[in-house]
């Protein structure tokens, strides 16, 4: 059987798991099929990437999320969108629907570093709108401490459009 489920990393007392789709008999931390996400608990709030896409692939072929794993696809939504392609609905039609970030969602909710989230507010913008309108105009370059690694990480929450 095929189990979607969390692989430790990390060094004494820093876990941060990757999110793998395994065999059941192989062990925790040992062989794997594919990396679907990550999952740090140790950040505030804890980070959660999980591909969609790929998650959904597996579970269409009967992989079995653990607890863990389960839970963490309900926060996600890929649970709702899974039971929505289950009932046949297109794949295509159900992650497009729901790929852009909303406006009012507040840049603490992004899932960035904390640091880059705190050169953000201290700069006076708090929310997706007014981040959206900085790098359009460009303005998010002149802030310090915002490094073009940052810069690219936004971007790209934003146009993937997933949390």
């Amino acid at each position: 059987m095929v189990k979607i489920r969390l692989r430790r990393m990390g060094a004494k007392k820093q876990p941060h798991y990757r999110v793998v789709v395994a065999d059941s008999r192989a062990p925790r931390d040992g062989r794997f099929i594919e990396t679907i996400g990550y999952y740090n608990p140790r950040t505030e709030p804890p980070t959660v990437r999980i591909d969609e896409v790929r998650a959904i692939y597996w579970l269409e072929r009967g992989a079995q999320p653990t607890e863990a794993v389960a839970r963490l696809l309900i926060k996600l939504g890929i649970s709702g969108k899974w039971a929505r392609v289950r009932a046949g609905e297109p794949l295509g039609e159900v992650v497009v629907a729901e790929a852009e970030v909303p406006a009012d969602l507040g840049v603490d909710e992004l899932g960035l570093p904390t640091r880059v989230t705190n050169i953000l507010t201290s700069a006076g913008i708090t929310k997706v709108s007014e981040l959206k309108e900085g790098l359009e105009k460009g303005e998010l370059s002149n802030i310090s401490g915002l490094g073009p690694k940052s810069l690219e990480k936004i971007k790209k929450i934003l146009e993937e459009g997933s949390l």
